[in-house]
């Protein structure tokens, strides 16, 4: 009688992993372990501990999940400082929100500042970045691994980025990414990113220490007051010496003029540059120049303005060339225009308990209205008209450190706190 089964060898088999494996050899390690624990309790007692231990590190390493991630640890940013409208679109989101000091930045994260808009972004390396108005930012990196090397890296699409970096670890990265180059900023450095869509440039000075520029497999290396400069479609990067900007003298900073009831005007001045054919002076509310109150060229190295009101103001100064080519910004200047009175004292300062954010401090707290607030030497930048004021300390150093935080008033009312923290 024929069959329909064709004659053949059949096989079959029965997938193992090792991980499986392994888990019978540990249980049958467990087995015997018992026995000998029941014949020689004495002997055992002692073995069967140190194993243990061993084994327990051991199932922890086989039940890790085998897609564990083996990068490094992924950071998050704080914004320390806002004015304007600036607007956050989270990587896990497709809707804009307004920023807001609460809202920690991550990888993917996309910020945008208004035509008076300004954020003032710090990660946890030490690198901050500062996001003039107009501009467009994607956070592309933020990771540290097991040897506290960081790596933050953000890709500019429109507008303009200051941005200086702090003592981090050796092999880290800071980087600013656009039209497919990459600048790199050196530890203790300082620079300005720029990519104008209307005038289809994108540059990249250095203020500060120094840096380099890699794009299509061409690298420049970039030192004080040099700039490299290209156009999307250029396939070569220009290298630019610029002039350095001019020292501020008067008013020097955090200096008070106190003034009468018929003001007289405030005397600017500044060093004088070589090769500069003017000066262009501004004068802000905000040490982010967000909005002008005075906006000047002149042809001397100091200027009388008349008709500032009381209060605080910042000052910088540029100078330009016979091609009207500007060089970059000076020292921004503090001054506080006072009108002379006698009675001053203590002024009130409350402070929320700190929070910490690895090693960095944020800092909550209220002082009188229209006051000014430094923390360890640094000023507040934004204080509410109510005096509520939020502020993130740069990375601090393990161990003890002592944050002072003085507020102060017009009139010269002073109210100082001290507090320490320790961080491990």
């Amino acid at each position: 009688m024929r069959s329909g089964r064709k004659s053949g060898i059949q096989i079959a088999w029965k997938t193992v992993t090792y991980r499986s494996v392994f888990l019978l050899v540990l249980a049958v390690l467990f087995a015997l372990g018992g026995g000998a624990r029941l014949a020689f309790p004495e002997f055992s007692q002692n073995t069967v501990k140190a194993a243990s231990n061993l084994i327990t590190n051991l199932l922890e390493r086989v039940a890790a999940p085998e897609s564990s991630p083996k990068s490094g640890n992924m950071q998050q940013a704080h914004i320390t400082a806002l004015d304007g409208t600036v607007r956050i679109k989270k990587a896990s989101s497709n809707s804009w929100v307004r920023a807001d000091y609460s809202v920690p930045l991550e990888k993917g994260d996309v910020i945008q500042t208004g035509s008076e808009g300004m954020a003032k972004i710090v990660f946890n390396d030490g690198t901050n970045y500062t996001v003039k108005q107009d501009s467009l930012i994607v956070i592309e990196e933020n990771s540290a691994n097991e040897r506290q090397q960081t790596n933050v890296a953000v890709r500019l699409n429109t507008g303009t980025v200051d941005l200086a970096t702090g003592t981090y670890t050796q092999g880290s990265k800071s980087e600013v990414k656009m039209d497919g180059a990459t600048a790199s900023l050196a530890p203790d450095s300082a620079a300005r990113v720029s990519k104008d869509p209307k005038a289809q440039r994108d540059e990249l000075l250095i203020t500060k220490g120094s840096g380099s520029v890699e794009r299509n497999g061409e690298t420049l290396q970039l030192a004080d007051w040099e700039k490299a400069s290209f156009k999307p479609n250029s396939e070569h990067l220009e290298k630019i010496k610029e002039i350095g900007p001019p020292t501020p003298i008067s008013p020097a900073n955090m200096m008070p003029i106190f003034i009468s009831h018929d003001p007289k005007p405030v005397e600017f001045s500044w060093t004088p540059m070589a090769n500069a054919k003017g000066y262009r002076l501004q004068v802000s509310r905000n040490s982010y120049f967000s909005s002008l109150i005075v906006d000047r060229k002149v042809n001397s190295a100091d200027v009388m303005v008349a008709g500032l009101p009381e209060g605080p103001y910042y000052w910088m100064v540029r100078s330009f060339d016979a091609q009207e080519k500007e060089s970059a910004d000076s020292e921004k200047n503090r001054f506080t225009i006072i009108e002379k009175e006698t009675n001053s004292g203590a002024i009130a300062l409350t402070l929320q308990p700190f929070v910490q954010h690895g090693h960095v401090i944020e800092l909550t707290g209220k002082t009188e209205s229209g006051a000014r607030v430094m923390v360890n030497g640094r000023e507040v930048p934004v204080v509410g008209s109510d005096g509520s004021f939020h502020f993130f300390t740069p990375p601090l150093p393990n161990g003890e450190t002592l944050i002072t935080i003085t507020a102060q008033n017009s009139r010269g009312g002073v109210n100082t706190q001290q507090q320490k923290v320790v961080l491990q």
